[in-house]
């Protein structure tokens, strides 16, 4: 088996490659070839025996999909993205590479799938930015997409066409709805949910960091590994009962931020709490605003897709993962 991970040097791409190196196959199917593309170089993963292909390139680039599918990888991760704030910020950078290059590596697939009905496995990294207010209590699988930002409306539209190809037979997809992935390794990035993380990983090691909403922000959440799983449970199952449906709102935990920081002090005490600092940002305030606070992933559960449930085990996954088992 031969699969391709694109946006493979993100923090998701990273620990994917290395679970999929650890494992050695998907669906009992060994993994004989990994090809790793993204912007910046990706690294090789650790103690994989097959053959692995390091590229640089951007996905929106013209013939760069063509290039990447000539090669006929059987699973494809679908990974890159400008990530929310900057894609908010940037709107031309944001639908070049969220949109642009998305539907250029669709493109590619049924360009080949049009010579002998080359047929591969399609996993879509989305988002819940797909959805937009006025919310119900809890958002369930047939609620509508309406979002009310770029980043959101770019994932959107990827989700239509990839319902649409995998009706046609073009590829066999499936877009991943993630919720909001804490803890995140690394230093804070432009998405506006960084936050989340950043109130709980920078106190952690001892460093102060910035909390700009109200400790009353309800949002859903789920851990890298948790993402990670998602990822290779969508390129491992039979979709061929979902029909057309093939967005799927991953599991999570409906928590505020107030029970984030209560979790924080039961792991790490008073001392880390006390390194949050609250400065309001309206422009945050006012994203955060348009998202919701709780969802009904029903059929994702039917599926067998399982994340954390408590914030609690969140925390632990990252001190484990990441901090060599016990915070600074």
């Amino acid at each position: 088996m031969h699969v391709l991970i694109i946006g493979a040097a993100g923090m998701i791409g990273r620990k994917l490659t290395q679970r999929l190196a650890r494992d050695g196959a998907i669906n009992g199917k060994a993994i004989a070839e990994l090809t790793l593309t993204d912007v910046i170089e990706p690294t090789a993963p650790n103690g994989f025996a097959g053959k692995v292909n390091l590229d640089r390139s951007d996905l929106s680039n013209a013939g760069i999909a063509t290039a990447l599918i000539a090669k006929r990888p059987d699973v494809i991760f679908n990974l890159a993205a400008v990530v929310s704030g900057e894609a908010e910020a940037d709107f031309e950078k944001g639908y070049r590479i969220n949109l642009d290059g998305g539907r250029m590596l669709f493109e590619a697939i049924r360009l080949e799938h049009q010579k002998d009905g080359y047929c591969p496995r399609l996993v879509f990294c989305s988002s819940l930015a797909v959805f937009g207010s006025p919310f119900p209590k809890r958002i369930g699988d047939e609620f509508l997409t309406a979002p009310l930002t770029s980043y959101g409306t770019q994932k959107a539209i990827l989700e239509l066409l990839l319902a649409d190809y995998s009706r046609r037979g073009f590829f066999d997809g499936i877009s991943i709805r993630l919720p909001t992935i804490c803890i995140r390794p690394g230093k804070p990035n432009a998405a506006a949910s960084g936050f989340f993380s950043n109130i709980l990983r920078e106190p952690l090691v001892g460093q102060e960091a910035i909390l700009p909403v109200a400790d009353t922000v309800r949002h859903w959440f789920a851990s890298p590994r948790s993402a990670v799983q998602f990822l290779v449970h969508g390129a491992s199952i039979d979709l061929s009962g979902l029909g057309v449906r093939r967005n799927l709102i991953m599991p999570g935990l409906s928590a505020t931020v107030a029970e984030e920081i209560e979790a924080l002090r039961s792991f790490a005490g008073e001392k880390a709490v006390a390194l949050i600092k609250r400065v309001p940002d309206d422009r945050i305030i006012r994203i955060v605003d348009g998202w919701a606070e709780d969802y009904e992933p029903d059929l994702a559960l039917s599926l067998g897709f399982r994340a954390e449930s408590s914030f609690s085990e969140i925390i632990r996954a990252h001190v484990e993962d990441e901090l060599e088992g016990k915070p600074a």
